[in-house]
């Protein structure tokens, strides 16, 4: 039996493609909304929703959750009588601001999948508290509000106030997608690379990366995925293995179901690790996690169950497990267990980042002025000793009646050796005075 027809059994039924749009309107719930909820982009529920595709595992079941219909009132409820007109005073005959103000149109309730997306797109009041903070390694809600330019649906959905409504300025925006997205990130990079410092590090440095290209990211359909891709692209850096820091994984943990996990983990080639961890531990499905992984969805898939088969073997529970998505529900619980129970380093505050970051872009500014500086003054020093007219090249050494050129030491030839021989001879036999002799 197939993955796709072992889901479709397992998962509930789904309406017509046109039947899910309905639905959808019917809650007063918009395309960005579902996607967060889910935890899919808006292209692939707009594709759900005309059907090209269709949802399958743990996305078909939240789905599904999302978008089925409210129960029906009881027909008591439905048919109450309503009360008697009363007529009015004559206190009642003139308009009060009260009785102009038009009464507030009923609302449908919203399912509870989607209440802290709603949430997340609204200023938390003294009455309602803020959202809770969401799972270690369920995929963060985009941030619709920013300073820059917005796409078509941050343009709808920018925080407003009581006077009207307030746009976010981007240290703002950037703030709060730190805020949402830093913690989970941390995890999933400490689960990819096994090391809690580097995990940290490799956060903080997508972080600031985003803040120096903030008007790209702002106006990104996923910021939370630019960051996340930038995160693991950093941790998985080979030059990592230079560093004495990070040359040897942290200990792993003391009880022996979460020791196997981080050894399989951690024996799991990078491009396979990467895989198994945004596909089972983020949620994300199989196009989107060949898009972020630089592989087709086929290269995808087969990295897919080669790291699930290697998994398996080190844990029995998961090889005993048959259906796809029962094993893909595990290896969620599995590894959300393993990133919250290991004391993974806070993130520093959003402004620290933001600091970082423009410090950064300094330091590299200044560093490429005084690069072309020391280039230009090299090549100014080049040009003044250079020469500026042609010296011919000067002239080898000729022999003179047979005495050899003075050019340094050479190795004499034989008619220079008889020549030296019966100098010194002649030297020796004759006058006095040209006999040097030592005093």
């Amino acid at each position: 039996m197939t993955r796709s027809t072992t889901d479709e059994a397992a998962a509930p039924q789904l309406p017509s493609p046109k039947e899910r749009r309905r639905l959808r309107e019917a809650k007063s719930l918009s395309e960005e909304q579902v996607a967060a909820a889910v935890g899919v982009t808006r292209a692939t529920v707009r594709s759900w929703e005309t059907g090209r595709t269709s949802p399958r595992g743990r996305k078909r079941v939240l789905y599904a959750k999302l978008i089925a219909p409210e129960p029906e009132a009881p027909i008591l409820e439905a048919v109450a009588p309503a009360p008697e007109p009363v007529a009015p005073t004559p206190e009642a005959v003139a308009p009060t601001p009260e009785a102009v103000a038009p009464t507030p149109e009923p609302v449908a309730p919203t399912p509870p999948a989607a209440a802290s997306v709603i949430a997340a797109t609204q200023e938390p009041t003294a009455e309602a508290p803020p959202p809770a903070a969401p799972e270690v390694l369920v995929q963060v809600p985009v941030v619709t509000g920013t300073g820059a330019e917005r796409g078509r649906a941050g343009e709808r959905e920018g925080a407003t106030e009581v006077g009207g409504e307030r746009r976010l300025s981007p240290a703002e925006a950037f703030d709060a997608l730190y805020a949402r997205a830093a913690p989970g990130l941390v995890r999933q990079a400490y689960l990819l690379t096994g090391r809690r410092a580097l995990a940290a590090e490799s956060v903080e440095r997508a972080f600031q990366l985003a803040w120096h290209r903030w008007p790209e990211v702002a106006v990104d359909r996923d910021p939370a995925g630019w960051v996340r891709a930038a995160a693991y692209e950093y941790a998985m850096s080979p030059w990592h293995r230079l560093r004495r820091a990070h040359r040897h994984p942290d200990a792993p943990p003391t009880e022996p179901e979460k020791q196997a996990l981080f050894d399989a983990l951690l024996d799991l080639p990078p491009a396979y690790r990467r895989t198994l961890l945004l596909y089972d531990g983020v949620g994300l499905d199989l196009p989107e996690t060949a898009a972020e992984t630089e592989a087709s969805t086929p290269a995808a898939a087969g990295r897919l169950m080669t790291a699930r088969a290697a998994v398996a073997e080190r844990l029995p529970e998961l090889a005993a497990t048959g259906s796809p998505a029962e094993q893909s529900a595990l290896l969620h619980d599995r590894l959300g267990g393993l990133a919250g129970a290991e004391h993974v380093p806070v993130p520093r505050p959003a402004r620290a980042v933001r600091t970082g970051s423009e410090d950064r872009a300094r330091l590299w500014t200044r560093a490429a002025i005084a690069g072309v500086a020391l280039l230009i003054a090299v090549t100014g020093l080049t040009l003044h000793t250079a020469p500026t007219h042609y010296e011919p090249p000067i002239a080898p050494a000729e022999r003179v009646g047979g005495v050899p050129p003075r050019g340094g030491p050479q190795k004499l030839t034989a008619q220079d050796l008889k020549l030296q021989k019966s100098l010194r001879e002649q030297l020796s036999h004759g006058p006095e005075r040209l006999i040097p002799q030592l005093r």
